[in-house]
């Protein structure tokens, strides 16, 4: 037998130790490995393995006008959830489920049926009502789940619509400031995570796990509520007394830019999207619509000549035959015959389109195509809305003296509306022009602080202050003594300019009988505090003038803002001429405190009613100093006692 010398068997000892020693340090690095390096994301793994996620929808955000009034909000609607493991009667919870959401039994036995860790029932069980909520409730089946949920509901119906838009049965915005801001309005997922075995039955000595969602931030706008409400009246009573192809509105703070209040018709409701054309709820008119804009660009004009001192409003005169030529052609004034001699005030009062081409002449084309580039055409002007369009002007090459001419009257060029509205509020608040905006502060809605808010932007200023107060001027007395005067408005001092727009047919030739009639009007005069632009696309069964048609809109919309907005009423700035069949208004006597025997001492064209009964007034309606109508009714409140 051969004998093993203790020499090799040290050495078969210290490499077997040696091997030893590598597995082990093997095995340790292994688990160094798994348990420093990759220990998390198996550990992840693993939890995503064993467990299961059911999503809630967060709060989306509220939408406010500018004191905070609710314009878009959420109503609670849960949705039903079926987890397909955690019932316990296929059959009976069908059957249930097919009861309260009216769908069939085999589509809901489907659903409970279905090889999948959870299915949510659409659409039938999305966003269901407060009926079928406490129907479920009631029943309360294994397996059936309510998860918090909501959908938008605007308070006020069809107001704002193209302005705020709507959100889908996701909650995410698709149009209007709904999808404009849909990343700050709709917050972040929320989800309950609960752990079950590989057939999805729920572990229950394992927690469930809840990561509540966060909610959406809330917008406050610059919209004011009283404002939208008196412009959306207008346009519905212009709706109903002209069936036009379409109206707009827009009013503006010329001190900032920012939008007190849109409107478009026709309209729709954004909760009812789903069953009104896209060609309405797509077309936000005043952003979108482009159109030659007729004399209500004879502003821009008018501001490039005084800033060039190329024209004195007083001074400087214009003899009017009803026609100018230029370049050969004949360009024609709306009147037939001609305004004969005028001043350039009684040019802008009279709308006189020679005159102002007689004015862009004198600027040449270079200065104001630079003065129109300068006042936001030909460009967007960058409002916080998706689907705004540039506009068009004409191509430098392709200008030539009757271009330049039909130019300075707003015909041959294509502007929207809101271009228009952010050029003529820098023409009056002393020459600064602004980009249009409506998100104003961006609000928690947990602690009501202001974490964002959106400052005025101002892009440059196109004018002096001194041409500005020149505009503003020339302005008012169109409204008080030329074609603006139907915007009148007792008691404030309000500045515009008519705009009557023949329309473009689809064969690129001017459309007969088919105007947009427009106005644009600003108040107080001395210092404006809105801007507002009416639009009235082919008005029916009445003379298609701006000044007839839409001009006496204006004119309500201004006073009724500026009397809701707190302005006081002004006794400076020129009186209205009125011209027949016009008639001055009257001012309402103070009867207060008069013997009903007294009142024959006044001699007045108004009609007068009496209420109770006794020999002295001691009440009347409207207040002393009201004007009104000649023939409108006073009304008198009677008592035996003074």
């Amino acid at each position: 037998m051969k004998r093993v010398s203790s020499v090799t068997v040290r050495k078969r000892i210290i490499t077997v130790f040696l091997i030893g020693l590598l597995f082990f340090t093997i095995i340790d690095v292994r688990l160094g490995y798994v348990q420093f390096v990759i220990g998390d994301d198996l550990m992840k793994l693993a939890d995503e393995s064993w467990s299961r996620d059911i999503t809630f929808e967060p709060e989306r955000g509220k939408i406010l006008d500018r004191e905070g009034e609710v314009l878009a909000e959420n109503v609670s609607a849960p949705s039903v959830i079926v987890v397909p493991q955690q019932v316990k009667d296929p059959q009976k919870t069908a059957n249930d489920i097919a009861d309260v959401l009216n769908i069939s039994e085999q589509v809901a036995y489907d659903y409970v049926t279905e090889d999948a860790v959870y299915t949510r029932i659409h659409p039938e069980g999305r966003k269901i009502t407060e009926e079928q909520e406490s129907a479920f409730r009631r029943l309360n089946l294994d397996g059936v789940y309510l998860a918090k949920d909501s959908k938008r509901h605007y308070p006020f119906d069809d107001y704002l619509s193209h302005v705020l838009g709507f959100a889908g049965i996701d909650n995410q915005g698709l149009t209007g400031l709904e999808l404009f801001y849909n990343d700050r309005l709709s917050g972040e997922e929320g989800s309950l995570s609960f752990y079950s075995d590989a057939k999805g039955k729920e572990l229950e000595q394992l927690a469930d796990d809840y990561k509540s969602p966060e909610d959406g931030l809330n917008l406050k706008t610059t919209i004011d509520s009283r404002v939208q409400t008196i412009m959306e009246r207008e346009l519905d009573l212009a709706e109903s007394r002209y069936n036009p192809d379409g109206a707009m509105a827009i009013a503006v703070d010329p001190d900032t830019g920012g939008v007190m209040g849109m409107a478009s018709r026709p309209n729709f409701h954004p909760e009812d999207y789903q069953n009104v054309n896209s060609e309405i709820y797509d077309r936000n008119l005043p952003i979108w619509s482009t159109f030659e804009p007729g004399s209500t660009f004879k502003i821009i004009t008018l501001a490039s000549a005084l800033e060039e001192n190329t024209v004195d409003l007083e001074n400087d005169h214009f003899h009017d035959d009803g026609d100018i030529s230029v370049g050969g052609t004949e360009l024609h004034c709306w009147k037939s015959g001609g305004h004969g001699h005028q001043s350039y005030l009684e040019v802008v009062q009279n709308s006189c389109n020679p005159g102002f081409v007689e004015m862009g002449t004198e600027l040449g084309k270079e200065k104001l195509f630079s003065y129109i580039e300068d006042f936001g055409f030909g460009q967007k002007t960058g409002i916080d809305l998706r689907g705004e369009e540039n506009g068009i002007l004409f191509e430098p090459d392709n200008i030539g003296p009757v271009e330049l001419g039909t130019t300075s009257f707003g015909q041959g060029v294509s502007v929207t509306p809101i271009q228009q509205v952010m050029a003529v509020a820098a023409a009056v608040n002393g020459g600064e022009l602004y980009e249009p905006y409506i998100a104003k502060e961006w609000v928690d809605p947990k602690t009501s602080e202001v974490v964002d808010e959106v400052k005025p932007t101002l892009k440059e200023n196109v004018i002096s202050e001194s041409t500005s107060e020149e505009i503003r001027y020339a302005l008012e007395s169109v409204v008080a003594k030329g074609t603006g005067r139907p915007a009148y408005v007792d008691g404030y001092r309000v500045g515009g300019k008519t705009g009557t727009a023949q329309k473009v047919g689809p064969d690129g030739n001017y459309m007969a009988n088919n105007y947009v009639v427009s106005f644009m009007g600003f108040a107080p005069a001395d210092d404006p505090e809105i801007v507002v632009y009416v639009a009235i696309d082919n008005p029916k069964d009445t003379v298609q003038f701006g000044g007839v048609v839409a001009a006496p809109i204006v004119g309500t919309i201004i006073g009724d803002s500026l009397r809701a907005m707190g302005v006081e009423p002004s006794e400076e700035g020129p009186d209205k001429d009125y011209v027949w069949p016009e008639q001055p208004k009257v001012e309402v006597p103070d009867l207060t405190g008069l013997k009903t025997k007294e009142l024959t001492e006044y001699q007045t064209t108004l009609s007068i009613e009496s209420s109770g009964s006794g020999d002295y007034i001691i009440d009347q309606a409207p207040s002393p100093g009201t004007k009104l109508e000649q023939g409108e009714t006073v009304r008198i409140y009677l008592s035996d006692k003074n």
